[in-house]
């Protein structure tokens, strides 16, 4: 009996894990510094590569470096405020670090 081969079909790349996706950016001459990148970073430099065109509807309103850089000035202004003994301002600066860490978690 005939054995029917199946085409390799290539898994979707957000199926794919960090270290699948290194190596499917070495092979790309356009990416350089793939060990450097984490999965999302590699995502999208892979797509700009094929000229797959990204979609916008899922993008977070900033990524995931920028709004922990946010949470860290925000700890200091906690410190400070607590230091100087303004509950008030030391409980609005806690707020806004717990919506930004939400917002962390549905970004990821």
């Amino acid at each position: 009996m005939g054995v029917k081969k199946k085409e390799a079909k290539e898994k979707p790349l957000d199926k794919m894990t960090a270290k699948e996706l290194r190596e499917l950016g070495k092979q790309i001459p356009e990416i350089t510094g793939v060990y450097g990148m984490n999965k999302a970073e590699l995502i999208s430099a892979i797509k700009k590569a094929r000229g797959i065109v990204e979609d916008t509807k899922a993008t977070p309103d900033a990524s995931v470096r920028e709004i922990k850089l946010k949470i860290r000035s925000l700890k200091e202004n906690h410190e400070n405020a607590l230091n100087n003994n303004d509950k008030k301002m030391a409980d609005i600066y806690r707020r806004r670090i717990i919506k930004l860490k939400k917002k962390t978690r549905r970004a990821a």
